[in-house]
């Protein structure tokens, strides 16, 4: 009877601390972390990740990191080329005539002139040269794919080469070419080396250098060290100025009309047209010789009103 007194006994008591609010909390903690002891233990000692395979494995993490490192990388953001001096050392050169602008000076526009078989020509590039004369390499101002190599017996030595957004660069006067049509080179390759040319003996030993928006020529000076999209702007820029131009009020039109006729227009409002005639020691001769006309015709004008004065005057005294 004594043992079933003590099982009674500690029945009562289990059941007693069982009501206790923090005891079942406490069991379900106290389980929980055994499982999850157990399980870190299991995950640890796991041969996949300490065992023989982890060396496998490993291996074959390490061999698709090189899988990727081999494929050619895309890029996400590619610096756009800027437009460079087409030489390889631009402190050892000067420009000796310069692009012809029509809104430029009387005095700029002069010394951007081309004489050529007694005739005046406006320079369409700039012309480089050494100071000392000797010749140089020619590089590529921007990357693109040349679509011409070849002579030209007025221009020498010629290289167009074609860029995006209907850009081209041209090269003429050039002694020696390094490339051939449909290559292609990066900006600041060689392309050949500075010559002469026919139609520009006084420059010597140089290269002419051109850009062309859509086969009009642009001056280059005002594009070096900028984007090649910057002369899309400038020719958009243009564009605007002119249809501003024409949408302008009508009675301005007629005082201008008014004062063309008067008065001489400046180069900048002059059509192209009118614009590419040069001066000449030809054209200055036959204005002077205008103007002698105009004179004599004047003198002859007065002289015979003054005769037919005279006869008037005559008549009413008789």
């Amino acid at each position: 009877m004594r043992e079933e007194e003590k099982i009674t006994t500690l029945d009562s008591k289990w059941k007693r601390m069982i009501r206790k609010k923090w005891v079942l909390p406490s069991i379900y903690i106290a389980s929980a972390a055994l499982i999850l002891t157990g399980v870190l233990w299991y995950q640890a000692s796991d041969g996949n990740l300490l065992g023989g395979e982890d060396t496998d494995n490993t291996e074959n993490i390490a061999d698709n990191q090189v899988d990727y490192m081999d494929l050619d990388a895309v890029p996400v953001n590619v610096q756009e080329e800027t437009i460079k001096m087409p030489v390889t050392d631009e402190k050892s050169v000067v420009i000796k005539k310069k692009f012809y602008d029509y809104n430029a000076s009387s005095e700029e526009q002069e010394a951007a002139l081309v004489f050529y078989n007694n005739t005046y020509y406006p320079s369409t590039g700039i012309d480089i040269a050494q100071e000392n004369g000797e010749s140089f390499d020619v590089v590529a101002a921007l990357s693109g794919t040349v679509v011409r190599a070849e002579n030209d017996p007025l221009l020498g030595n010629i290289v167009e080469i074609k860029h995006e957004d209907g850009v081209t660069t041209h090269y003429h006067s050039l002694g020696e070419m390094f490339v051939e049509a449909g290559a292609q080179v990066d900006q600041g390759e060689v392309i050949g080396t500075a010559g002469t040319s026919v139609y520009n003996k006084d420059a010597g030993i140089h290269v002419h250098f051109e850009i062309r928006k859509n086969n009009e020529p642009v001056n280059p000076e005002k594009f070096l060290n900028k984007p090649i999209t910057a002369i899309e702007d400038e020719m958009k820029a243009k564009t605007e100025e002119k249809s501003e131009d024409k949408t302008t009020d009508p009675a301005n039109k007629e005082d201008q009309s008014s004062s063309t006729d008067q008065d001489q227009p400046n180069k900048s409002e002059q059509p192209a047209d009118e614009q590419k005639e040069q001066p000449s020691d030809k054209q200055e001769g036959n204005a002077g010789t205008e103007d002698k006309g105009n004179v004599n015709g004047n003198s002859k004008q007065s002289s015979k009103t003054n005769v037919e004065e005279d006869a008037s005057i005559s008549m009413t005294r008789a």
